[in-house]
């Protein structure tokens, strides 16, 4: 399993709408909306690395809204929770 975490700025009467886009999409397991330099968050889970390519560079390009994203691999989880195994339902 590939996680990723995709940092985005979007036009700012959007950021709801595009949040709500990314959270219904396939591989985005969370979408948050935040403060600081960029408008949302998104979690992105998926089975490899080619699923994240078409993922960030096919998929995120059909939301008009977005401006700017930077995409952030993740190499090590540290969490209390067993994040793995929740995400592996279904799988």
């Amino acid at each position: 399993m590939i996680t990723s975490i995709i940092l985005i700025k979007t036009e700012r009467t959007a950021i709801n709408k595009v949040a709500e886009q990314l959270a219904a999409m396939d591989g985005i397991s969370e979408a948050y909306s935040v403060s600081g330099k960029y408008d949302i968050v998104a979690i992105a889970r998926v089975p490899a690395n080619e699923d994240l390519a078409d993922l960030v560079t096919n998929r995120l390009l059909s939301i008009d809204a977005i401006q700017q994203t930077e995409t952030m691999l993740a190499f090590q989880a540290y969490s209390r929770h067993d994040l793995e195994a929740m995400f592996a339902l279904g799988m």
